[in-house]
């Protein structure tokens, strides 16, 4: 089992979309990069902790490629809005691939610079790149909150 975890706006949709993809065998929302410990969502949404909103999940490597699942981030959100994501904004709502080995660095970097070649997005790529800090898990009424109230995400 392999970890992965990335930030692309609202974390139920996200979330939703990586639960449907068979090898990911785990999925959590909740909130990292920030500075604080044991935040809230209420706290997070101020934008003054510094976390984003996150997916974290376990996936079987010998069922999905960490490839195909930056492939399946990259369609799942705009790349190119700087802490925004629809209607929500604000640094929460980054673009953020976390990497936790040196192998998933070079692959979303790669990945990124595909997706900047590649013609297929409106304007720059401004999806940070960074190492996996700690996560935090969201609270519950949070988890698979899409699937628990009939919400159609991807």
């Amino acid at each position: 089992m392999e970890k992965a975890m990335f930030g692309a706006g609202c974390f139920w949709g996200i979330e939703a979309a990586f639960r449907k993809v068979e090898g990911v065998a785990y999925t959590a929302v909740g909130y990292s990069g920030g500075a604080k410990d044991e935040p809230t969502y209420r706290e997070v949404c101020t934008g003054r902790t510094g976390h984003a909103e996150v997916v974290y999940l376990e996936f079987e490597p010998e069922k999905i490629s960490y490839q195909e699942l930056l492939d399946l981030f990259w369609r799942i959100h705009d790349p190119c809005t700087l802490n925004r994501q629809g209607p929500d904004v604000g640094t929460q709502y980054r673009s953020a691939v976390y990497f936790f080995s040196p192998e998933q660095e070079a692959a979303a970097q790669s990945s990124k610079q595909e997706q900047e070649e590649s013609g297929r997005h409106w304007g720059p790529i401004v999806t940070e790149i960074t190492p996996a800090s700690r996560f935090w898990m969201g609270e519950d009424y949070h988890q698979q909150y899409a699937e628990k109230n009939g919400i159609i995400c991807h």
